[in-house]
C-alpha cells in the first residue's frame, strides 16, 4: 500500500490531572488527529495509555466542539448563546474589566486548576495579565494541597522514591489510590513487584479495582488513616522493628513522635477505624519486617479534615524501619517537587509592582461569590475569568456554586471545548484549543521527567490556545510590556530556562531530570533541619501541633443520627474529574450515575439493585441508582463522580452534598468528609 503523504506523527504529552504524564504520538491524516498512542520510546508510558486518553481524537474532533465565540442570550444557566467574532468578543471582555479594576481590580478573580497541568497554558501568559491587572489571588488547592503541605514540613517538598524502583519492592501499601484507573503505569510496575513475590496491600474505604487484584485489603473508615498509621508506629515501637541509627542521625522530634504513638495501641486503632485489631498487628508486621517496603500514596486518603495530619503520619513511617536506605523503599505521594520550574520569569510576579491582592480560595467560592463587600473580605466579587476548569460541577457544596454563577450582575467568561456546567452560567464563552492543537511543556508528579507537547492539527474551528488569549486581552487593556509578545514556544524554553535540555526536549519530547536512585538513603531531607521532621517547628510556630495527630472529620461517623452513612465520592474509572463525561464512548461504558451500598445498609431501607435512591443531607438532595457493591463498606456509600450536573437525574450531581469546610492543612477541600442518609426513590 502506497504511504499517504498527508499522514504523519508529532509527538505529545497526556495534559490530564494524572500521576503518569504519558508521552503521547498522535497519527494526523489529512490534517486530521486519527490516532493517539503512548510513546514506546518513554520508559514510563511504554507505548501504552488509559481508555480515556487513548480516545482522545473522538474529544478533539467532537459534534459537540465549540468552535466560535458565544454570546449568552438567554439567562444564567440556560445555555442559550449566539455565536459572535472574535474582536467583539474580546473588545466586550476587555471594556468589562477595565471598568471593574478602575473600581477595584481585587473584583475580578480567575479561577483555574488542572483541566491542562501543562506550565505553558495553564498559568503561562495568563499570571502575566492577572498579576499585571493586580486582581484577586485564587488559592488553588481543590486537589493536592492538605497533603503536599504535609509533605514540605515532614520531607521538606513534594520529593519521594522514583516509582520505576517500585517494580524491586517486596511489600508496597497502596494508600488512597485506585491506581488501574488513576495511575496505570505505576500499577504495571507494582504487578511486576507482585509477578516477583512482592505482597500488595491497598487502604481504602472503598474496594476498589485496585483492592480486588491486591493480596490484602484494608477497608478503613474515611478520615481514619492517621489512627492507622499510628497504630502501625505504635507497633513498629514495640516490637523494636526500627532502624536507630537513622532515626538517629536523619530524624528530628523522635521522642515527642514516640509518646504519641505508644497512645495509639492497635485496640484503639481498630475502634475508630473500623477494622480488626488483627489486621492492624499483621500490617505492622509486614511492614516492620520486609525490605524493602514502599508506600504509594495518593491525595484520595486526604480529602478530609485531617488529611494534612495523616500524610504527615504516613510519611514518618519510611525513617522509622530506615527504608529510605533503599532505591525501592520509602515512599511517593508527588514527585512535582524535583522540577527547576522557574515560576518567576514563567509568571512575572514583578508585575504586581510593589501590590499584594487578597485571595480567593477555590474551595469555598459558593461562598465567596455571594458576599457583598466588606473590610475582611475586600470587594465583592464582580468578574470571573473561568478557565481548564469546571466548578459548577467540581466546586463542593454545589447549590452555593450555582446561586453565585447565577447572578446577573457577575460577568463571567469561560474558556472552554464544550459547554460545560459552568459555560452555561457564563456572558461569554471562548473556544480553547485541545492539546493537540497547541504548544505546552510538562512536569509530572508520578515521574521524574519533563515532557514537551508540540501541536499535531491546527486548532480546529476558530479555537485558540489560552496564552493567545490572554496576550490579545492585555493589548486591549493597554498593557504593553514586552513579555505579552513571548509566544509560546518561548514560553516553553523560558519554563526551566537552561535547567533542562531544550533541545533533547525537541529531538525526543522527553528529558529525564538527574535525581538520586535513593534520594535520602543518607538523609539530606530539604527541611529547614535536614533531617526527616517527625515534629515540625514551622507548624508548631503557627499554633498547630508540631506532630502529626488522628484529627477527626468534621462530620465523623456516627456523631449525626439524621444521616449516619459517610460518604465518599471517587472518580468513575472512565473520566477524569468532570472531563471526558460527554466522551460518549466513555459515558456509554459508566452507563449512569450510582451510588455504590452495602447489603447490610440497603436492606433496612427498602433498597433493591437498580433503584431510584434520594441521597440527601442538611446542604441538599441527589437522585441517582443505587448499585449494591461489594465495593462499599458497611456504613459507608460511593458516590461515584464526577458527572456534569446536565447529564445527571433532576440536573444535580454528588457535589450538592460536599461542604465547603476545610482540611487541617493546607486550606484543601473535604469532599470525603460527609454525612448523608439515602430512601428509595
Amino acid at each position: 500500500m502506497a504511504h499517504n503523504p498527508n499522514e504523519f506523527t508529532v509527538r505529545g504529552a497526556c495534559p490530564h490531572d494524572c500521576p503518569d504524564t504519558c508521552a503521547l504520538v498522535t497519527t494526523v491524516v489529512d490534517g486530521k488527529a486519527v490516532r493517539v498512542a503512548g510513546n514506546p520510546a518513554h520508559r514510563h508510558t511504554d507505548g501504552a495509555l488509559c481508555t480515556k486518553v487513548s480516545r482522545y481524537p473522538e474529544r478533539t474532533h467532537h459534534p459537540e466542539r465549540i468552535l466560535a465565540p458565544l454570546r449568552r442570550t438567554g439567562p444564567k444557566g440556560s445555555g442559550r448563546f449566539e455565536p459572535i467574532g472574535w474582536d467583539e468578543a474580546l473588545d466586550d471582555i476587555a471594556a468589562r474589566l477595565k471598568d471593574i479594576a478602575a473600581r477595584n481590580p481585587q473584583a475580578i478573580v480567575p479561577y483555574s486548576y488542572a483541566g491542562t497541568m501543562g506550565q505553558v497554558q495553564s498559568e503561562g501568559m495568563a499570571a502575566r495579565f492577572f498579576n499585571r491587572l493586580g486582581a484577586s489571588f485564587l488559592d488553588r488547592t481543590i486537589c493536592a494541597a492538605a497533603g503536599g503541605e504535609a509533605l514540605v514540613h515532614t520531607l521538606g517538598g513534594k520529593l519521594g522514591m522514583k516509582v520505576e524502583h517500585f517494580a524491586e519492592a517486596k511489600l508496597i501499601l497502596i494508600w488512597g489510590s485506585n491506581s488501574i484507573a488513576s495511575n496505570l503505569h505505576f500499577w504495571r510496575l507494582a504487578q511486576q513487584a507482585k509477578r516477583d513475590g512482592a505482597r500488595l496491600v491497598c487502604i481504602d474505604p472503598r474496594r476498589s479495582e485496585t483492592a480486588d487484584k491486591c493480596h490484602e485489603h484494608i477497608a478503613l473508615r474515611p478520615g481514619t488513616d492517621a489512627a492507622l498509621a499510628l497504630a502501625l508506629m505504635h507497633e513498629l515501637i514495640r516490637n523494636d522493628w526500627l532502624d536507630h541509627d537513622y532515626i538517629a542521625r536523619h530524624t528530628l522530634g523522635w521522642e515527642q513522635l514516640r509518646e504519641r504513638a505508644l497512645q495509639w495501641p492497635p485496640e484503639r486503632a481498630a475502634e475508630v477505624c473500623g477494622i480488626p485489631v488483627e489486621q492492624i498487628e499483621r500490617l505492622a508486621r509486614d511492614y516492620g519486617t520486609t525490605k524493602p517496603a514502599a508506600i504509594r500514596l495518593n491525595y484520595g486518603m486526604q480529602r478530609v479534615r485531617g488529611g494534612g495530619n495523616a500524610v504527615r503520619a504516613i510519611a514518618c513511617l519510611p525513617a522509622l524501619t530506615g527504608a529510605w536506605r533503599h532505591r525501592a523503599g520509602g515512599l511517593l505521594l508527588s514527585a512535582s517537587g524535583h522540577f527547576p520550574v522557574d515560576r518567576a520569569a514563567l509568571h512575572r510576579p514583578d508585575l504586581l509592582a510593589g501590590r499584594t491582592p487578597r485571595t480567593i480560595n477555590m474551595v469555598t467560592i459558593g461562598d465567596d461569590l455571594l458576599r457583598e463587600s466588606s473590610p475582611a473580605f475586600g470587594p465583592k466579587i464582580e468578574a470571573l475569568i473561568v478557565y481548564n476548569s469546571n466548578p459548577v460541577a467540581v466546586a463542593p457544596e454545589s447549590p452555593k456554586v450555582v446561586a453565585g454563577f447565577a447572578r446577573e450582575d457577575l460577568f463571567t467568561v469561560v474558556l472552554e471545548h464544550f459547554m460545560t456546567d459552568t459555560a452555561d452560567h457564563a456572558d461569554i464563552v471562548l473556544p480553547a484549543t485541545t492539546q493537540l492543537e497547541h504548544w505546552d511543556i510538562h512536569t509530572s508528579y508520578g515521574h521524574t521527567d519533563v515532557l514537551l507537547n508540540r501541536p499535531a492539527i491546527a486548532p480546529v474551528g476558530q479555537a485558540r490556545p489560552n496564552t493567545e488569549v490572554f496576550r490579545q486581552l492585555a493589548r486591549r487593556m493597554g498593557f504593553d510590556e514586552p513579555c505579552f509578545a513571548d509566544d509560546d514556544e518561548t514560553l516553553c524554553r523560558q519554563t526551566f530556562g537552561d535547567r533542562v535540555d531544550f533541545q533533547q526536549l525537541l529531538d525526543q519530547g522527553f528529558a529525564t531530570l538527574p535525581v538520586p536512585e535513593a534520594p535520602f538513603a543518607e538523609g539530606g531531607f530539604p527541611t529547614p533541619s535536614g533531617k526527616c521532621e517527625f515534629f515540625s517547628a514551622r507548624l508548631a510556630a503557627q499554633g498547630l501541633d508540631g506532630l502529626p495527630d488522628h484529627v477527626p472529620n468534621h462530620e465523623p461517623a456516627g456523631s449525626d443520627p439524621r444521616h449516619p452513612l459517610a460518604m465518599i465520592s471517587p472518580p468513575a474509572r472512565n473520566f477524569l474529574n468532570s472531563s471526558f463525561v460527554n466522551v460518549k464512548s466513555l459515558r456509554d461504558i459508566e452507563g449512569e450515575p450510582l451510588l455504590e451500598i452495602s447489603a447490610a445498609d440497603a436492606a433496612p431501607r427498602g433498597i433493591a439493585d437498580g433503584d431510584l435512591v434520594r441521597v440527601f443531607n442538611q446542604r441538599g438532595s441527589y437522585r441517582c441508582t443505587a448499585r449494591l457493591s461489594t465495593r462499599a463498606r458497611e456504613g459507608v456509600v460511593n458516590g461515584l463522580g464526577i458527572w456534569w450536573r446536565k447529564l445527571g437525574l433532576d440536573g444535580s450531581n454528588v457535589n450538592e452534598l460536599t461542604s465547603q469546610k476545610l482540611t487541617d492543612l493546607g486550606r484543601a477541600p473535604v469532599f470525603y468528609d460527609c454525612l448523608v442518609q439515602v430512601e428509595k426513590g
